[in-house]
């Protein structure tokens, strides 16, 4: 039962394996479009949960399943192939392969014996993770092409893929092939997003959906032609509906008990965004584990690019801030120079002229400000005395210029952690002195007492 969200239903192992993939790139262009592979959107057949068929289509088919269970019990606890002591041990060798997962359960010369694998329910190499939901619409219509090439070859001739996917589609010219995303997979695969745009005569256009576009690339010769390019699997990233996530979670997957898929519903850690997946076997596991290994280096990558994209930042801040400093400088020296010229300007246009009553105000409170300034008791001695001691201090400092230093803050915040560290150790020591005195206190009374006792029996 696959349980990839979006699995098509209908793209097997052996399909997979069969689609020899041209040699390179260039494939992409060569493929030759039948007569009947135009594309029609009208009232495709197979939408809706097309892409999830095998994921939620479990065949009821219960005498069969019975009739396997009960020879697998036979198998497993008493077969009767031998008819003496050795079918004990067969039986402890078909247990074995049951936990393993794989070979054949003989049990009866008479019925086939039992294909162990995986999914059966004594098979011990079993786990349940989590996965991310898709919460894209059928209306963004996102279909997943996985390709078995790699990366820097889907990128280098991703135009050429374009032509080659929309003579896929019949080569209609309403039709716009769009590629949403590229991402690599582990084992040289890689990962393509698209959308197709359609135009309508009178102008508007609107994305296909991708149930839609599912449908038409799962039509056996569509299919044919991606295996050609070197498409390996294609899928809908769509959401699940509320009806599929309850099927989904109220079913355990087969093989997997339904104690352990109940406490996994419960274990989820968001259950808004995750759903939880059963990882059988080995190669299940290792297949996440690559995907995992895959995507930390993909975020460690991003983390990079943010780190260099926040040095060159700092950069230009500094930069900026030196520019800004000089600016404002420049913009002080203009202003000086702008203020001079304007007094200029000012004296040559009053010029002949009779001073005016409000210049004459002017003239006396700046004479009164002069007075005040020189006035030895008053602005002028405080002056001079703020001089001397600027004189002072610009003295010294030059003489004692090299026994200046400076703390960095972060440094400073360490220096005070430590003191805090020591004045606590000190404190906790004072305390355990004390105590160690108290208690020689009461040992000396002790002492004090027994010496008393002792002298009056004496005495």
């Amino acid at each position: 039962m696959a349980f990839n969200f979006g699995a098509p239903s209908g793209t097997s192992g052996t399909a997979a394996a069969t689609a020899a993939p041209s040699g390179g790139f260039g494939g992409f262009g060569t493929t030759s479009t039948t007569a009947g592979s135009a594309f029609s959107f009208s009232a495709p057949a197979n939408t809706g949960t097309t892409a999830l068929g095998g994921l939620f289509s479990q065949p009821t088919q219960a005498p069969t399943q019975s009739n396997q269970l009960i020879n697998t019990a036979s198998a497993l606890s008493a077969p009767t192939l031998l008819g003496d002591e050795r079918d004990a041990i067969l039986a402890k060798w078909n247990q074995l392969q049951a936990f393993w997962g794989t070979g054949k359960g003989y049990f009866n010369n008479n019925i086939p014996p039992v294909e162990f694998t995986q999914e059966n329910p004594f098979c011990r190499f079993k786990a349940v993770g989590y996965s991310c939901m898709p919460s894209n619409k059928d209306e963004d219509g996102l279909v997943v092409l996985v390709f078995n090439k790699k990366e820097t070859d889907i990128r280098s001739q991703q135009q050429q893929l374009v032509e080659s996917l929309h003579k896929v589609l019949g080569g209609n010219q309403t039709l716009t092939v769009n590629v949403e995303g590229i991402k690599t997979l582990p084992d040289d695969q890689t990962e393509v997003v698209i959308y197709v745009v359609e135009r309508s005569p009178n102008g508007t256009s609107r994305r296909v959906p991708a149930t839609t576009l599912y449908a038409h690339f799962e039509q056996t010769n569509v299919k044919t032609q991606l295996q050609q390019l070197g498409v390996t699997l294609s899928m809908t990233r769509t959401e699940l509906s509320p009806a599929q996530i309850k099927q989904l979670l109220q079913n355990p997957p087969a093989g997997v008990d339904p104690i352990i898929w109940e406490q996994a519903k419960v274990d989820n850690p968001d259950s808004e965004k995750l759903i939880p997946v059963p990882m059988v076997g080995f190669k299940e596991l290792l297949r996440r584990l690559k995907v995992q290994d895959q995507m930390t280096k993909q975020h460690q990558t991003r983390l990079d690019i943010i780190s260099e994209d926040i040095s060159e930042l700092q950069k230009n801040q500094t930069t900026t801030m030196a520019k800004i400093a000089q600016y404002k400088r420049k913009l002080m020296d203009l202003s000086h120079r702008t203020l001079q010229v304007l007094i200029k300007q000012e004296i040559q246009r009053k010029s002949g002229y009779a001073i005016q009553a409000d210049e004459e105000q002017l003239r006396v409170q700046l004479d009164t400000i002069q007075c005040e300034l020189n006035a030895p008791t008053q602005f002028k001695g405080r002056l001079n005395e703020l001089m001397s001691q600027i004189r002072m201090q610009n003295h010294f400092g030059a003489v004692k210029s090299e026994e200046r230093y400076y703390i960095d803050a972060d440094l400073l915040r360490e220096i005070k952690q430590h003191l805090k560290q020591q004045q606590e150790g000190l404190s906790h020591l004072i305390s355990i002195i004390k105590d160690d005195l108290e208690d020689i206190k009461l040992v000396e009374h002790g002492l004090n007492e027994s010496i008393h006792i002792r002298g009056g029996v004496c005495s």
